[in-house]
């Protein structure tokens, strides 16, 4: 994204869509942001960023607004605009379960997205966070906002974040490819899938960060039931359910010399083993029978 020298969105009431578009843009060119209606010179100059206003949606002018477009297009925000123009809208869908829902409550409205939800409409106003009313409350408020002030700062900080981790997660997706493996496991005539991260060197600071979302985005959370990832307290692995799937039970394998724990509800359990042998071993071991769930 070229540089621009401010952020310009419309006065009034805060959504948070604007709220965290101008973040994003803030972590990508710090600026002041300033609150107020665009004139047609402002629509028209890159280096003011124009945001949820204006009606033009126009990346290389850093126009970012969504209200122009027609009324059965997916629902769009101007968070959307801004990180599709930075590469970053597919990640981020992907990896921030809110992003969507945020996208239908701006476009769509409370009711609408509810309904799409499957829930009750007040189940929205239940997940409301005080968090993001000041915040908010206070962006409203505001016609200007200046490097070093408490919010602009507050919202550098969270657009830092969000793309932080967005962009950390991609990285840390593309390492469980380049090193992961599904293993069949056999129990009773019956194939159990689990994912296996040998130990690496260097070792990540979380080892089994991503994982889950890593099944996920392969489309293998019909199939895998069980995660084998080193253990950054030990030399060994740590073993445990994919949403915590019952067709595994940790507690089947507690009574093992090379395993020093095993949570008493089942679910993980950590082993001083270091062979895929013997870690297949342990894992099938830990293995239940259809039978065996329902006894």
């Amino acid at each position: 994204m070229s540089a621009f020298g401010t952020i310009l969105t419309h006065p009034g009431s805060a959504h948070k869509d604007e709220f965290l578009a101008c973040s994003v843009l803030l972590a990508v060119h710090p600026a002041p942001i300033l609150r107020r209606e665009p004139t047609p010179a402002d629509l028209a100059d890159a280096s003011i960023a124009v945001v949820d206003v204006g009606h033009a949606h126009d990346p290389a002018l850093h126009n970012f607004d969504h209200h122009q477009l027609p009324k059965d297009h997916p629902p769009t925000c101007s968070l959307s605009l801004v990180l599709q123009h930075l590469g970053l809208y597919e990640d981020a869908r992907q990896f921030c379960d809110w992003l969507e829902p945020a996208e239908w409550f701006d476009c769509r409205g409370p009711i609408a997205t509810a309904q799409w939800l499957g829930v009750e409409r007040d189940a929205i106003s239940k997940l409301n966070s005080p968090i993001d009313g000041t915040l908010l409350r206070r962006f409203a408020q505001a016609n200007r906002l200046l490097p070093g002030e408490p919010l602009w700062e507050v919202m550098r900080m969270i657009g830092e974040d969000l793309l932080t981790y967005v962009r950390s997660l991609r990285e840390r997706l593309d390492f469980i490819a380049r090193h992961a493996e599904v293993w069949d496991l056999n129990n009773d005539g019956d194939t159990h899938r689990v994912l296996f991260l040998p130990r690496t060197d260097p070792l990540p600071d979380d080892p089994s960060a991503g994982l889950e979302r890593f099944i996920e985005s392969r489309g293998l959370g019909r199939e895998v039931i069980g995660m084998i990832a080193p253990d950054r307290r030990s030399g060994g692995y740590g073993l445990s359910r994919y949403r915590d799937d019952a067709r595994l039970d940790f507690t089947r394998i507690a009574a093992c010399p090379d395993v020093h724990f095993a949570h008493a509800r089942g679910f993980v359990a950590k082993t001083s083993a270091t062979t895929p042998e013997r870690l297949r071993a342990l894992v099938t071991q830990a293995l239940i029978t259809p039978s065996g769930m329902n006894s």
